[in-house]
């Protein structure tokens, strides 16, 4: 079983068990949405329609591209203030300008004796940055997952402006698996961080604490 496949079943389990909780209510998510996106990804992820055909040819991912866009959208509008939001979407900008540098001055020959993939590398850089530039639980997963779309849209319009002899699947196969942990690191670094920060305050809910996700009078100063 693909690793992305593999993480969404563990999730799925962990939401199923009550584990995840508590980090869904942050992202005004409830346990029935969650799941619902996550049989959705999954069962897209088996579906690729074609979007532009010829000598480069471009394909989209049902599961690993309009099922993330979605999730994105809805927390987009559900955040709670628009300073928010456009945080988030500055941070997907931030998170993708920095994987695809990472992408075009690396060397990833398999002959060089890479340590690691580089595509849990490039998870691993968007989950962290996407959480350092997003800080709330919504902005930062919106960070990951987006910030490695938009890595893969560029590639693709890369390879579509020269002309290159070469098939893209948007949001396909290790894209999917990259993206499913990016966006766990963030939202997970998030909870992390703010759950520690909430208990060196004094407990949840305590003014001092500054995050998006905590308080509905911070949400109207943020509105404001």
């Amino acid at each position: 079983m693909p690793a992305g496949m593999t993480i969404l079943v563990v999730v799925a389990a962990l939401i199923y068990f009550g584990v995840a909780q508590r980090m869904l209510d942050k992202m005004r998510l409830t346990d029935t949405q969650a799941l619902l996106a996550i049989a959705l990804m999954v069962a897209g992820s088996f579906i690729t329609v074609p979007l532009l055909s010829g000598k480069t040819s471009i394909e989209i991912n049902l599961g690993g591209t309009l099922v993330p866009l979605a999730i994105v959208l809805y927390l987009l509008v559900t955040a709670d203030s628009a300073y928010e939001r456009v945080r988030a979407l500055i941070a997907s900008v931030v998170t993708a300008a920095i994987v695809f540098g990472i992408a075009q001055y690396t060397d990833f020959d398999p002959s060089s004796g890479t340590f690691i993939d580089p595509l849990w590398l490039f998870s691993i850089i968007a989950g962290i940055v996407g959480y350092l530039a997003g800080r709330s639980r919504r902005a930062a997963f919106i960070a990951g997952i987006l910030g490695i779309l938009l890595t893969d849209i560029v590639h693709a319009i890369r390879a579509w402006a020269v002309d290159l002899n070469s098939t893209t699947v948007l949001g396909g196969a290790g894209v999917f698996d990259s993206m499913v942990l990016a966006g766990i690191i963030a939202v997970v670094l998030a909870e992390v961080v703010g759950e520690t920060r909430e208990r060196l305050s004094g407990g949840p809910g305590v003014p001092s604490v500054r995050d998006d996700d905590t308080t509905q009078a911070e949400e109207r100063e943020g509105d404001e």
